[in-house]
């Protein structure tokens, strides 16, 4: 009985996930780019997730759940995240981006991007390289 109460007590804890590190970078891109038409959309995201992991020496999935660093992580378990994604018709693309060892430079080295629909005012302090349909990187 013992046994079962502590395993109750950590999975409601949030501290055990069954998601594995290619599905949160995945259920990422879906999140930030799975709606966009251009095929290079989500390996874009992912080249802004890479850069940011070699700047910060953490993982990939590490990157993606910092917070507030990709809006659709915030207040949502990893389990969560990925569990919706995966219902995404474009979820078998993007677990594909998120494991492929491919290098991809569309975003010209860009750790930052952001929607067309708003304007931070960390975007003025940095070089814009691309936009790719509906996201302006920067660098």
């Amino acid at each position: 009985m013992m046994k079962n109460l502590l395993v109750c007590l950590v999975l409601s804890a949030g501290s055990v996930s069954a998601a594995t590190k290619a599905e949160i970078v995945a259920a990422t891109l879906i999140s930030e780019a799975g709606g966009e038409k251009d095929p290079r959309a989500m390996a874009a995201i992912k080249e802004v997730i890479v850069t940011r992991s070699k700047k910060r020496k953490i993982g990939l999935d590490k990157v993606c759940l910092q917070n507030l660093q990709f809006s659709c992580w915030n207040g949502i378990s990893e389990d969560a995240g990925v569990n919706k994604a995966k219902k995404h018709p474009k979820w078998k693309q993007a677990i594909q981006i998120a494991e492929s060892e491919a290098q991809t430079n569309y975003t010209f080295g860009a750790d930052h991007y952001h929607t067309l629909k708003v304007s931070p005012s960390w975007a003025k302090k940095l070089k814009s390289t691309v936009t790719i349909q509906n996201h302006i990187f920067y660098r």
